[in-house]
């Protein structure tokens, strides 16, 4: 283990947070030799912790400090203060994904020049593309094991996956199988295959699913490059004169406050806490907050299009036997604007436990129609719909001054609404989800509403042009040069695939950038 760095130690990159962004670049740095000190709001679990059942794994590991929630989206109203479902522990929300682990696809890059204008959208070109991605993608894959890419074998298909491949072939769908995912199909870098306990947005207590928690942490700790500072909040960012960051404050384990120097700062505490951070940052020379001299710290906010399918057959599928999300189909993810909508979404299998279940499948509908479908779990089929959704500079993420955290800060209040594009997709995707499976002779079939996201995307956005933008193609602040944003708020735009998989490739290209620009001198 590390001996800890001093608090007065300005040598160090301070990353503030440990998930797919931040657990990932903090190993990464270690790795290269470069001294690291990561605060982490949560405490640390490990497999033998993580508890298989629904609501008492919620209590351990979400994220449930107050947040605030505005806009005509169903969360504001239905779970006015969780607007995600994120984690609050070592590793992040590593922890509770469901290892869905796809590749942006090439058009998804150039979101502006391939969509064209979209009214009300405020799309935007990322300034990096497929091409310059792919050598990352590869890195990524390899770390988390992906199944179906290097020479892993897929996942097995459990019976929710069966109906569901059955019901796509049925309406013509080609792109049909076990995903990409990162869970071990066979023994691999040290975890032990995917024993299909069907816990696996409770944490894998077989450690067969990638998570920072138990692979990138320890192993940057092991270095002895590495400090994990657990239940350390951060407060504020400090700068001097110059517009340089200098520190962190952050309140400890006692609630005490203190400041760790910095020679970088790493922001990575997913796109609610890491544009609060900066908001909370603010100062004379910063008024608007740290590194928001565009005014677009906050804004264009993406949460996936989401929304479930659910249907009851007259024999017993026993969905949650297997891996949650294990099943793809594809082919609805391309970009067709004759389907009434630019962008594209995949069809993901699904499976939520009954008291997860009694909670999302329509909140507030008790009700015989409500009780009748649980009667029948035992012979439900489930389905999830991601999709890309319409960054919005409307959509944003602002502080609530008047609520205030355990440590007297104002909390981010997140305001989303749905653009027309994102309801013509969830419409069409509804649509089909349901004709798979009557297909296959569902006897009734549920679109379900979306339930609060786990994709926080946006809110410190890449640009090319610092005015469109909060931070450069390496996540590296327009305003403030040793300033990083290295988690999914970096994203331009939203894609139609689970964003672990970029968030991950992104953070081992900005290690690369990062260790090269220190070593001459640049940083």
């Amino acid at each position: 283990m590390a001996a800890p760095f001093d608090l007065n130690d300005d040598s160090v990159v301070v990353i503030i947070g440990t998930g797919a962004g931040g657990g990932v670049l903090a190993n990464e740095l270690a790795q290269k030799g470069i001294s690291v000190v990561a605060l982490e709001a949560g405490g640390r679990y490990l497999p033998e912790d993580y508890v298989n059942d629904e609501w008492e794994s919620f209590g351990q590991l979400a994220w449930l400090d107050p947040r605030t929630t505005s806009g005509d989206w169903r969360v504001a109203k239905d779970f006015s203060g969780l607007p995600a479902w994120i984690v609050k522990a070592v590793g992040g929300t590593t922890t509770h994904w469901a290892g869905a682990s796809i590749r942006f696809q090439d058009h998804e890059w150039k979101a502006k020049t391939n969509y064209g204008d979209v009214q009300g959208a405020n799309l935007l070109d990322w300034p990096i593309d497929a091409a310059e991605m792919a050598p990352w993608y590869e890195k990524a894959e390899t770390k988390l094991g992906v199944t179906r890419t290097g020479d892993r074998a897929g996942l097995p298909g459990n019976n929710n996956f069966k109906v569901f491949e059955a019901g796509a072939k049925a309406l013509g769908y080609g792109e049909v199988h076990t995903g990409r995912m990162a869970i071990n199909s066979a023994d691999y870098d040290d975890r032990m295959a995917c024993q299909q306990t069907g816990f696996c947005f409770q944490g894998c207590k077989w450690g067969a699913k990638w998570s920072a928690a138990y692979t990138d942490i320890p192993r940057g700790e092991a270095t002895g490059n590495l400090e994990v500072r657990e239940k350390a909040h951060a407060a504020r960012i400090l700068h001097d004169d110059a517009g340089k960051v200098t520190g962190v404050e952050y309140f400890d384990a006692d609630g005490n406050l203190q400041m760790q120097k910095a020679r970088i700062v790493a922001v990575a505490g997913n796109s609610f806490e890491s544009p609060r951070l900066l908001l909370n940052s603010a100062s004379s020379m910063f008024p608007d907050g740290l590194a928001n001299s565009s005014g677009q710290v906050g804004r264009n906010y993406m949460r996936h299009l989401t929304g479930s399918v659910y249907a009851i057959f007259d024999k017993p599928v026993k969905m949650w036997r297997g891996t949650t999300m294990a099943g793809i189909v594809q082919d609805e993810a391309r970009h067709d604007p004759s389907r009434g909508f630019v962008g594209g979404y995949e069809l993901e299998t699904l499976s939520l436990g009954l008291p997860f279940m009694a909670a999302f499948l329509d909140p507030g509908a008790w009700g015989r129609e409500f009780t009748t479908a649980l009667d029948h779990y035992e012979n439900m089929a489930g389905m999830w719909i991601v999709g890309e959704d319409m960054p919005q500079e409307t959509n944003r993420v602002t502080l609530n001054m008047d609520v205030k955290d355990q440590f007297g800060l104002p909390v981010a209040n997140v305001h989303y609404s749905d653009h027309p594009n994102d309801k013509a997709m969830r419409a069409h995707a509804y649509k089909q989800g349901m004709a798979m499976y009557d297909a296959v002779g569902a006897t009734r079939s549920m679109p379900t509403p979306p339930y609060p996201s786990t994709h926080n995307l946006g809110t410190n956005r890449m640009s090319e042009n610092p005015r469109d933008g909060v931070v450069n193609r390496w996540g590296q602040s327009h305003d403030v040069s040793n300033l990083f944003v290295s988690d999914g708020s970096q994203f331009t735009t939203g894609a139609a695939e689970n964003p672990t998989l970029t968030i991950v490739a992104l953070a081992i290209r900005q290690a690369d950038h990062i260790a090269s620009e220190m070593s001459r001198g640049n940083l």
